[in-house]
This record gives C-alpha cells, structure tokens and sequence, in this order.
C-alpha cells in the first residue's frame, strides 16, 4: 500500500505543479508581467512548488530527513540523471551565462547549505531568510542582465494563456493547489511507510524515489526537446531549478518550520551532501574539456554513470 500512496502522491505532485504553472504564468499576463519577468520568477516558482510542497509537508511532520533528502536528492538527479540522459540523446550547447551567473550561484547556495547545516545541525528561520533574499537579488540581476541581450529564449512561456479567463485561472489555482497539497501529504506519508517496510531510513526513499519523482517533469521537458534537437534547452533550466530547491524550497520551509539534520542519518552531512557539491562542481571541467561549451554523449554517460552509483551507495 505505500507503493501506491508514491505513486499517487507523485501524480497529484505532477498534475498539481502543471496547474499551477498555467494558471500562475495567465495570472501574470493579467497582471501585465513582461514575459521575461514571468519566465524567470513565476514559472520558476511554480515548477519548485512540488518539491516545497513535500518538504515542508515533511517538517511539520517532523521528518526532517524528507526535506533535505528531497532537496538534495532533487538536485544530483538534475544534473546526473536529467542532464546526463538528455546530453546522451542529444549534445547540448552551453551558453556563457552558465559560468558567468548561473554555475557560480548554484555552488555558492550547494556550499552554503553545507555550511549553515554544518554549523549546527540546523536550517535556522534567519538562514532561510538569508536564503530568500539572495534568490531575490539573484533574480533582479538575472532579469536586468536579461533585458541588455537582444535574444532570450522564453520557450517555456506559453502566449495562448493570455486568451485564459478569470474563471479558468481560478478553476486551474483551485485544482493545482488541492493536488499539490493532497499530493504531499500522500507522498510523505508513502514514503516513511515504504522506509519502514523495506528496512531503508526515511532519508534514503527520499533522497532515491521521492527525487526521482519530483525530477519526472524537467527529465520529460529536457528529453522531448532533445529529441526534436532544440539546443538552447536544459542547463540554464536545470541549473536554475537547483537553485530554487535551495533557496526558495529550503528557505520558505526553514522560515516557517526550521529544519534539524536528524542525528541517525549521518551521511546527510558526511556523504550526500558532498555528492550534490561534487555533481555541481563537475560541471566546470566537463563544459570546458576536451571540446568547449558543449556536453556530448560520453560526457553525458559520465554524468549519468555517476548518478547509478550514488543511487547504489545511497541505498546500500
């Protein structure tokens, strides 16, 4: 039965977080947002609500465990599992922002995280501010930086939903929260009922199975527009979205419910997190050698190689 509340749980998750994106990115028109602005905020809030969702769902349950493995296990699959199968199908080219802005914020909050987690034991409510307002300030340059370039891609901004009604909007913010929240609770409630039948911790489903499943949407995004060989795809998005795991899912959640490492999962600090630092750093070498400013395949069976073993390991 705990199988099936996962499974259940990452549905709703999926259906939810679609939802909400459409009815969050209508709103905006509305609201007369450029479609820059609405492409690097509000979309990009939107895609993280699954995994804050599970998260704080998590640590007002008190499994703490839940919350940071989600994050963290979210964030190695980005680039291990979503990136590395999608440069597998299709080599991609990596725009200069990726070291220039992008690569350098993801391993500031990667080694931050560490750092405050470190520290204490703790995810305290004034880390998790200091989190928020990074992400803000990170934003404001994003967007201004943005706006000086003749060409951004804004695929992901879909301009038939300025056409949406008000009654859809609200139709669609209705069915994308009750799915976000029901998912949540079932996926949480799954997954220490799963912890505990299999004889695994609660940490390890989440960092394993409960990240899998939330990576579900950017790993069908990043490998249909690799089939159809759009290029300009899946860095920057994916880069982008471990950046928001950190700062907006782990920040929101630590300032309404500060998060504690639990003291019988000590590889959270000793391992894992050690993996998703090293997951981010090896991105540096791999886009510059031996050929410059693209992940090709052998790169990308690395990356996903390397994502089969910190699965064997997180679970053994």
């Amino acid at each position: 039965m705990s199988v099936i509340w996962v499974i259940l749980g990452l549905l709703l998750l999926v259906v939810g977080g679609e939802f909400l994106v459409r009815s969050s990115v209508a709103l905006s028109f509305k609201l007369k947002l450029s479609k820059l602005v609405i492409g690097m905020t509000v979309v990009s809030f939107a895609t993280s609500a699954p995994e804050l969702l599970v998260s704080l769902q998590a640590a007002l349950d008190g499994s703490s465990d839940i919350s940071l493995g989600n994050v963290i296990g979210s964030n190695i699959a980005n680039i291990g599992l979503v990136l590395g199968i999608t440069a597998i199908i299709s080599p991609l080219l990596v725009d200069k922002d990726f070291y220039r802005l992008n690569w350098p914020m993801m391993m500031l909050m990667s080694v931050l995280l560490y750092v405050f987690l470190k520290n204490d034991d703790y995810l305290s409510l004034m880390e998790g501010v200091l989190f928020i307002v990074m992400l803000t300030i990170f934003l404001v340059v994003l967007i201004k930086d943005s706006r000086r370039k003749t060409k951004v891609n804004l695929d992901e901004v879909d301009d038939s939903l300025k056409e949406t009604s008000n009654f859809k909007i609200i139709l669609w913010l209705l069915i994308g929260a009750a799915a976000l929240y029901f998912g949540s609770e079932w996926l949480v409630k799954g997954a220490k009922d799963l912890a505990s039948a299999v004889g695994v911790s609660e940490y390890a489903i989440s960092v394993t199975v409960i990240a899998i499943g939330t990576s579900v949407p950017e790993l069908a995004a990043s490998v249909i527009a690799a089939l159809k060989k759009e290029k300009a795809i899946s860095l920057g998005n994916l880069i982008g979205s471990n950046i928001f795991n950190i700062a907006s899912v782990l920040g929101l959640t630590a300032i309404i419910k500060p998060i504690a490492v639990n003291p019988n999962t000590p590889e959270i600090l000793s391992t894992n997190i050690f993996w998703m630092i090293g997951f981010a750093a090896v991105l540096i070498p791999l886009v510059f050698l031996p050929k410059r400013y693209e992940l090709g395949r052998l790169k990308g069976f690395l990356l996903f190689g390397a994502y089969l073993i910190f699965i064997y390991y997180a679970v053994v």
